[in-house]
């Protein structure tokens, strides 16, 4: 008999994002066809996240035909064998969620969300962190995704 996978709850499922090294943004483009690619995503409060691009792009472009997008992330994968069953199995961590995507047009925001980036994925290096605000911030789009129902987190242990 197969182990059924556990869901868990919101919390547990948004620590699943915090983990995992991208989340994959899963979207739609104008002409109904899917796009979905790993970003470099941080999360701010409960339901709030923030990735960044380019001021142009295909990101952009689904977004502006269609702001809803999908978030998936795995924080954990390892394929294991059962000898003891002869099966061939993985064990996971996952977690989902649906979202409403907008342009941050705020500039104290998109510095907000810069540096909360940063200090996700560069902590060791924020002492160049306003120098780089200063040079960039004019060409840096920030994405707010807004969580439009909790997330889901699934796993097996």
């Amino acid at each position: 008999m197969r182990k059924a996978k556990r869901q868990r709850d919101a919390a547990w499922a948004l620590e699943v994002f915090d983990k995992a090294p991208y989340v994959t943004v899963s979207m739609t483009r104008p002409d109904g066809t899917p796009y979905g690619l790993p970003l470099s995503v941080v999360r701010c409060g409960e339901d709030r996240f923030y990735f960044h691009c380019a001021g142009e792009g295909e990101k952009l472009d689904c977004i502006k035909a269609n702001p809803i997008v999908s978030l998936s992330a795995v924080s954990k994968c390892t394929p294991k064998f059962e000898e003891e069953k002869n099966n061939f199995t993985e064990h996971y961590h996952s977690a989902i969620a649906i979202g409403k995507a907008e342009i941050v047009e705020d500039e104290a925001e998109k510095i907000e969300a810069l540096r909360l980036l940063c200090e996700r994925f560069l902590p060791k290096h924020m002492e160049h962190f306003d120098e780089a605000i200063a040079r960039s911030l004019s060409r840096t789009t920030i994405v707010r995704i807004i969580l439009t129902e909790p997330p889901v987190g699934k796993c097996k242990p």
